[in-house]
């Protein structure tokens, strides 16, 4: 389907996300990029005003307080960030006719069950960062907008930020034996992936069956993350294998699976979170990639931009 012509905000845009959602953005779009401290979307006035100067059609929020440990000393401003900040933006958004896409976390699940969670499962987030999250996700709900998506992901990677599969690769070159939390089960995403997951259900937005559609049901919440499931120590074995797959220098010899209580942290983590992309599939008709695939794919990129550092592979 070709791209329409849009005027789209990328809010927190200095952020991983947002680093991919501006390189894969189609080429119709004409964008403004929006970062703090020049906007705050925590103030609603200034992100009113940063908005209306601009009049998008859409507006994609990237930025997050993402610090999971971090949010149980620092609540009021996990909140402050993910639910305060996208109330506004979901505000600002009605009042200038815009559809918004939000970014949300399988962290405000408790992870009590042990088959994919559905958009229409009970969320019971037990961390302060989950409990953020879904506030988020409320304030949107009731703001009285009602062209909005809230994307549920998981696990996400990508380059130019602090995830999992970066610091995995760090520590496999550092030391011989890992220690890898392995009753923990997710699914990993690569941005690539999720950022394509989002310009999909946009572009759902232009169909003529859609518009006919009163009230519309595109809208509302999607769980997105790449295929399959696996635990964090079944992830950093897979990173590792690639590693090596593609000639890269590491000292990593072991790779030893440990449970969660021998690798105590701050903020409670669910020990199953993998999403249901039923919805995304139903609605989109698109193809997820199962997250071994999104891996590899994302390793021979990293690797490729090494070796061409001016022109390598997005």
């Amino acid at each position: 389907m070709p791209n329409q012509k849009r005027r789209v905000a990328i809010v927190g845009a200095r952020g991983m996300l947002a680093r991919m959602v501006l390189r894969s953005a189609p080429s119709e779009w004409d964008i403004v990029a929006l970062s703090h401290p020049q906007f705050d979307l925590t103030d609603r006035a200034s992100a009113r005003m940063g908005l209306s100067a601009f009049q998008p059609d859409v507006i994609i929020n990237c930025a997050a307080y993402t610090d999971v440990d971090g949010a149980e000393s620092n609540e009021a401003l996990a909140f402050s960030v993910n639910a305060v900040g996208p109330g506004n933006l979901a505000q600002v958004a009605k009042e200038l006719n815009a559809t918004l896409v939000h970014f949300s976390s399988d962290y405000v699940f408790g992870g009590d069950k042990t088959a994919p969670y559905r958009e229409t499962d009970c969320p019971d987030p037990r961390s302060i960062y989950g409990k953020s999250k879904l506030q988020g996700e409320q304030l949107i709900q009731d703001s009285g907008l009602e062209r909005f998506f809230i994307v549920r992901t998981s696990w996400l990677y990508g380059p130019g930020g602090k995830n999992f599969v970066e610091s995995m690769i760090r520590l496999a070159q550092q030391r011989e034996e890992l220690r890898i939390v392995a009753d923990q089960f997710g699914s990993p995403t690569y941005t690539a992936d999720l950022t394509q997951a989002a310009l999909n259900l946009l572009a759902e937005e232009t169909t003529d069956t859609r518009k006919k559609r009163t009230p519309d049901p595109l809208y509302g919440i999607y769980h997105y993350a790449n295929e399959g499931q696996c635990s964090w120590h079944r992830f950093a074995e897979e990173i590792v294998s690639l590693l090596k797959t593609n000639g890269e220098t590491i000292k990593a010899k072991l790779i030893l699976p440990i449970p969660t209580t021998a690798y105590p942290l701050p903020a409670p983590r669910p020990s199953y979170s993998v999403l249901s992309k039923a919805k995304y599939r139903k609605t989109t008709g698109a193809i997820v990639p199962n997250w071994r695939q999104a891996l590899a794919r994302y390793m021979a990129n990293r690797l490729n931009s090494q070796s061409h550092p001016q022109g390598g592979s997005p």
